[in-house]
């Protein structure tokens, strides 16, 4: 079962994760989700339990309560949705850049 663990304290670490969970069963992993760019946490997680029932019994026994000076919320993980490959899709929407996003250099509108 994969569990989603959000509202974390921005000092919460992987390993204090795992023990948590740990006390409801065997834990395959836990892993806080962090910034690309910053490498700072971005408050939530994940915590993979191989047995079902055990998963439900921590997210039942852990939902709602406070860890490490936070009150987390825990709930089983939703599937991730799928997003279109790099350059495709939708290519809408603002680009930035000096000319509003026109494509890029100098604003080529002809009158």
């Amino acid at each position: 079962m994969n569990i989603y663990v959000s509202n974390l304290s921005w000092g919460t670490q992987s390993d204090s994760l795992h023990d948590l969970f740990a006390e409801y069963g065997e834990v395959v992993s836990a892993n806080i989700i962090n910034d690309r760019e910053t490498g700072r946490s971005r408050g939530f997680g994940f915590v993979e339990m191989p047995n079902d029932e055990e998963g439900q019994a921590a997210i039942d026994a852990l939902n709602e309560t406070d860890f490490e000076g936070k009150t987390i919320r825990v709930s089983v993980a939703r599937p991730r949705a799928e997003r279109p490959a790099f350059g495709g899709g939708n290519r809408g929407g603002n680009r930035g850049g000096f000319d509003g996003g026109n494509g890029g250099g100098y604003n080529r509108r002809r009158y």
